[in-house]
């Protein structure tokens, strides 16, 4: 007796691992993140939390975060200064604008923006056109050189916000998909 070959059921296990195969090469968007450090898909771009923490206005190294900041040493005794730095990477071949929208919010529903700080602030964050493959804050600047290597997003939260944990970051993209992303910080 001859044994008739299985070709159709061959090709078919074939076509299924080729199809497996090529799905390892796709990137996945990622919009929400349980720590700081991964990268976040929001809109055409990537955006990493460096660090988030707490400022100390009459401490040396605190002080050079808050200059531009309207009476950085006016706080209420509820309150604090708090910071996000943050660096944006643009994959496109094109020059990009990041995002200008953030808020954080606690569990009690409480939402912050970022505080106005001067245009002699040298760790702010300031929205300007991405290049191609580059990096905000740019590579030559005191925000990537500097010890955290991210620029700044500055809050004045209550210390009631601070002890409502998690707090989580959201970026709104000003175009494209994902429209949003969050992280959670490391309070």
């Amino acid at each position: 007796m001859t044994r008739r070959p299985r070709t159709p059921l061959a090709l078919l296990a074939l076509a299924a691992l080729a199809l497996l195969a090529g799905c390892g090469n796709q990137k996945s968007v990622v919009t929400a993140a349980d720590t700081e450090g991964p990268y976040l898909d929001v809109g055409p771009l990537q955006y990493q939390v460096q660090i988030s923490r707490q400022l100390n206005p009459h401490d040396n190294e605190d002080r050079s975060y808050l200059v531009g900041v309207p009476n950085p040493d006016g706080l209420k005794p509820n309150e604090t200064w708090f910071a996000v730095f943050i660096r944006v990477k643009n994959p496109t071949g094109r020059f990009v604008y990041p995002a200008r929208q953030f808020e954080i919010t606690d569990t009690q529903g409480n939402t912050y923006r970022p505080v106005a700080v001067g245009g002699d602030n040298v760790f702010a964050y300031r929205p300007t056109p991405i290049s191609p493959a580059g990096v905000l804050p740019s590579n030559d600047s005191t925000a990537r050189t500097g010890p955290i290597g991210g620029a700044m997003l500055l809050y004045r939260l209550t210390l009631d916000t601070v002890a409502n944990r998690p707090l989580k970051l959201h970026i709104f993209s000003p175009a494209g998909a994902p429209r949003e992303a969050e992280v959670e910080l490391d309070v």
